[in-house]
């Protein structure tokens, strides 16, 4: 199998495929709702430590550099900064993915994952406006250096199931066999579908799927509004933790929530309450998501994640430390 791409019309989509192009989706486009909280004061806790727009964050480390790459600016496809201790950062004004083929239509590109599968081998899976169908989509780009240029593979999407309104956020997860499996959001809320988290192995060239992909979990605790997202899959103490983001990602109700399992395909066990929220930090963070976990040059985890600044003018990314307790995050975040 080569791609997971569905062509099945659902009308429900049909209806609303013009609105792809003005942020259907949950994690990208379209007009930030007011928050109605704001920081309780300056921490000196060093974040944002990307002080810009930088949504999305994915943290890749290669040979003691760090590279994060984040969602489309208007000048730029994929962002890229680097750091050698995750603490200075220096955003590269070259953009990671420079050329867009004929069949993605161009001005909406989100949350870019970058895998390492090579010496030379550099695999990026990221959201993309596909052309037909008209939905977000997601596809898989190559480059021989971390910082690129990467250049899209193959002659379309690598998922973009049009009858569960397209696919976004897409991730990577390594297990301890070796064995690589990508990870994403259907993005169901654009058409009034569930939206899932999906896993599937990956080829060798990370290019192709293994196999079929397995449904992890979808949107049903209160919280979590019409949408979960963003999908982060780690192992930590012998046991498999996803976390993800849910709910409206344009204000404070955004927040990031976990499930365990034992298996990489689950069954998952999602706890009943988020994990981290813009109350739980005091309004330090607005509507934190879009996560990721990245080693510390220690051997710490650290939380990668966007939240809103500017009042709510610009998600820019921070860093915070992760610990665990048998297989469960703790997230250590100052408050104002």
């Amino acid at each position: 199998m080569s791609r997971l791409v569905t062509r099945r019309p659902s009308a429900a989509c049909v209806a609303v495929l013009a609105l792809t192009l003005t942020g259907c989706g949950g994690g990208g486009g379209g007009e930030p709702t007011a928050a109605s909280s704001s920081p309780a004061g300056p921490v000196d806790d060093g974040n944002p430590v990307v002080d810009q727009d930088f949504p999305d964050p994915d943290v890749l480390e290669v040979d003691g550099t760090y590279y994060a790459y984040a969602t489309n600016t208007a000048s730029l496809n994929v962002q890229v900064a680097t750091s050698s201790d995750l603490e200075s950062w220096e955003v590269l004004d070259t953009d990671a993915l420079p050329e867009l083929p004929s069949w993605v239509i161009p001005g909406k590109t989100w949350a870019p994952e970058v895998t390492q599968f090579g010496p030379d081998q550099f695999v990026m899976y990221t959201t993309t406006t596909n052309f037909e169908p008209t939905l977000q989509c997601i596809g898989v780009a190559t480059a021989h250096s971390p910082e690129g240029p990467f250049e899209m593979a193959g002659d379309g999407m690598l998922v973009c199931p049009e009858d569960e309104g397209g696919a976004i956020d897409a991730s990577t997860f390594t297990d301890d066999d070796g064995s690589r499996y990508l990870l994403w959001k259907n993005d169901g809320n654009c058409c009034g579908f569930d939206t899932w988290l999906y896993l599937a192995p990956l080829a060798d060239d990370g290019l192709t799927f293994a196999g079929e992909p397995t449904r992890l979990v979808k949107q049903d605790q209160e919280w979590e509004g019409n949408l979960v997202e963003a999908p982060t899959l780690v192992k930590r103490d012998g046991t498999y933790t996803l976390l993800y983001s849910s709910n409206d990602y344009g204000g404070e109700e955004y927040k990031i929530g976990y499930a365990t399992a034992q298996s990489v395909t689950g069954p998952y066990t999602k706890d009943d309450q988020p994990l981290f929220t813009t109350d739980a930090s005091d309004g330090r963070y607005i509507g934190p998501g879009g996560q990721d976990v990245v080693v510390a040059p220690d051997g710490s985890d650290r939380l990668a994640f966007h939240s809103w600044y500017g009042g709510i003018s610009y998600r820019a990314m921070n860093l915070v430390e992760l610990t665990w307790e048998n297989g469960r995050p703790v997230v250590h975040a100052g408050t104002g």
